[in-house]
């Protein structure tokens, strides 16, 4: 071979195995991607593909291997991988062994739930657990109506009221047209001591946002103030009056300039809380979110199927509210060996739902959680002991808000300006757990680290791979790949 094309080769896959790299998972007849398959690169270590059947891993990992429920395990080098071009085909595994199972021993869905639930403390152990995590949460917004109005405000000119509506009606305008999401990522050790208390060290933390189109209900807030404001007299002060948002002593046209002077970090008691709230709704422990799923009381079970999960036989079981207090339905994966659930679907139950207020003609309120499903699954490690691998949870909700709000100038004249405020929409919010590894420890352990009380965040435009080489993440969708900040207003 030409010494010129050897060398060429050389670096080339020196560059590759020298950091991260991405890799996709399909279906080997279908051609179809595979999301949420385990990919190991150690004992207790590892990633998931995502809902694009897309993964990334660390070029340092000599080999990983490949599982997934239905699928038969693939095990491969780093080097055969860039041999495949990044793109992993699995095969579904052989199903006769659980026919003939099924046959003989005539097992049904209560029996292997009853087993399930003896099982529990046995299968999982949340006490004295370190773990290494990555966390993405991606909010979206999808305002349906937006009105803004100045409607009284005898001491401000004609023209100075009539330019300030078209301003609040071009900002409708755009708040409705813009591509309103944006996506949190942070890294970091996560300490449990149990269920109910934990610490959080964050290692690394970015946020993706198109700031001059942040259009959260404070913002939008921020912006029609200031937008009112410059057309008042400006050498004054203002109170806001209204039951939707609070009273403000000194409300001021100088206090537009304050976002950009605000620090970028993040409050790390606030994202330890959050963390553990999520991890804690999705565990399985007495009396918690995911025991209530396996009770006889609240749901009917079917048998399904049966797969392979790991070269593991798998019960894969149906569940359905049994009464009008039991709101969600979905699967359950079930060990045939050690009858711990490995995996768990969820989602409302057809038209069910979560919270509601509907205050829509007292108070010009109506909020409705309309949108909760869920994928959990777990990991067995080297103890037999099963540990949350990947959790990813998407909650939505419809909103209304119909109010009309006063400001009141700080002056003896007390001169008011009167607004009408209306806004309609969804609001999504998908979050995501990966557990990329953990060990057990003690409790001097726990009582020796320390949580900073805040953490610097990056700001981004644009998703940037660099930002996180040689980490171990949850790999972007191609939404979150294309997404740009748009700086015009």
């Amino acid at each position: 071979m030409n010494f010129k094309i050897t060398l060429i080769l050389l670096l080339t896959c020196f560059s590759v195995l020298s950091q991260n790299i991405t890799g996709k998972l399909t279906d080997k007849n279908t051609k179809q991607a595979i999301p949420f398959a385990t990919i190991k690169t150690g004992d207790n270590s590892g990633v998931i593909s995502n809902d694009e059947g897309y993964f990334t891993i660390n070029s340092k990992n000599k080999t990983l291997t490949i599982s997934c429920m239905g699928y038969q395990n693939k095990s491969l080098t780093i080097k055969e991988l860039i041999i495949l071009n990044y793109n992993v085909e699995l095969e579904e595994s052989i199903n006769q062994l659980g026919e003939v199972f099924i046959r003989s021993k005539a097992l049904n869905a209560d029996s292997i739930i009853a087993k399930t639930k003896s099982k529990l403390t046995s299968n999982y152990n949340h006490e004295l657990n370190k773990y290494n995590i990555f966390r993405r949460i991606t909010d979206k917004v999808n305002f349906k109506n937006l009105t803004f109005e100045i409607e009284k405000a005898s001491h401000v000119k004609k023209t100075n009221l009539e330019s300030a509506n078209e301003k609040l009606k071009a900002l409708s305008k755009k708040i409705q047209e813009s591509d309103m999401v944006n996506f949190t990522d942070f890294k970091g050790e996560y300490y449990a001591l149990n269920k109910d208390s934990s610490k959080l060290v964050v290692q690394k933390a970015t946020e993706l946002l198109d700031s001059k189109n942040d259009f959260s209900i404070e913002r939008i807030q921020e912006k029609t103030q200031n937008i009112i404001l410059k057309y008042l007299d400006t050498t004054k002060t203002y109170k806001l009056k209204s039951g939707l948002f609070k009273i403000e002593d000194s409300l001021s046209l100088n206090d537009e300039n304050q976002e950009n002077n605000k620090k970028k970090e993040y409050n790390v008691s606030h994202l330890n809380d959050g963390t553990r709230a999520f991890i804690k709704q999705h565990l399985f422990y007495e009396d918690s979110f995911l025991d209530e799923l396996l009770n006889f009381n609240l749901y009917e079970f079917t048998y399904e199927d049966t797969a392979y999960n790991n070269n593991e036989l798998t019960h894969i079981i149906n569940f359905t509210p049994k009464k009008g207090k039991a709101k969600y339905t979905g699967q359950l994966f079930i060990n045939d060996n050690t009858y711990a659930v490995t995996r768990v679907d969820y989602k409302y139950y057809k038209n069910r739902h979560g919270e509601k207020v509907n205050l829509k003609f007292i108070l010009g309120i109506k909020y409705i959680e309309n949108l909760s499903r869920a994928n959990i699954l777990f990991e067995k490690d080297s103890t037999n002991m099963y540990y949350p691998k990947y959790l990813k949870y998407t909650s939505g909700s419809y909103f209304y808000v119909n109010r009309d709000i006063k400001f009141i100038e700080n002056s003896k004249a007390r001169n008011k300006t009167g607004f009408s405020f209306k806004i309609e929409g969804d609001n999504r919010t998908t979050e995501e757990l990966l557990f990329t590894s953990h060990i057990k420890m003690n409790l001097d352990d726990f009582k020796s680290i320390k949580q900073d009380s805040t953490v610097t965040y990056q700001q981004l435009n644009k998703f940037e791979k660099t930002m996180w080489e040689d980490e171990q993440i949850i790999e972007p969708t191609q939404e979150m790949k294309s997404f740009k900040s748009d700086n015009k207003l």
